[in-house]
């Protein structure tokens, strides 16, 4: 599984918004500036982050984007899952494919153990996980 540039502005930017805190609204162009990431290309991701019901959006000059739900409840996950989809690493056989019994043994006695792994500690990151790191990188070592 190899996560795209969708899958990890979409986790840059919710973590911009919430670095921001739960009662500011941030604009897009100033996400755009601190991330450095097109404008066009975060609103895309914007869009899909809002109809999965992570961000809202308010309009007006006070306007932006702020979390819809608190940040312990958005699991990175799920997050993922929206915006890439599949996160399996192989996809299973299709039904009108024989699956023979050594492929059967490694798909899943090697194939599912990745899976479920990446699963795990996907579930186990939340964006308050994240955000509580001052240094993000000190997280995952």
């Amino acid at each position: 599984m190899k996560i795209s540039t969708r899958g990890r502005y979409g986790v840059r930017f919710l973590i911009d918004v919430a670095e921001q805190g739960l009662d500011t609204h941030t604009t897009l162009a100033e996400i755009s500036k601190r991330q450095d990431i097109s404008s066009a290309y975060l609103g895309q991701i914007a869009v899909s982050l809002k109809r999965a019901g992570y961000i809202r959006s308010i309009k007006g000059s006070n306007g932006g984007f702020i979390l819809a739900k608190p940040p312990s409840e958005i699991q990175l996950h799920d997050v993922l899952g929206n915006l890439e989809g599949d996160l399996t690493i192989v996809d299973p056989p299709l039904p009108t494919e024989e699956e023979t019994d050594y492929r059967k043994a490694i798909r899943i006695g090697l194939y599912q153990k990745i899976d479920d792994a990446i699963t795990q500690a996907l579930r186990a990151l939340t964006l308050e996980k994240l955000l509580s790191k001052k240094n993000l990188q000190s997280y995952f070592n």
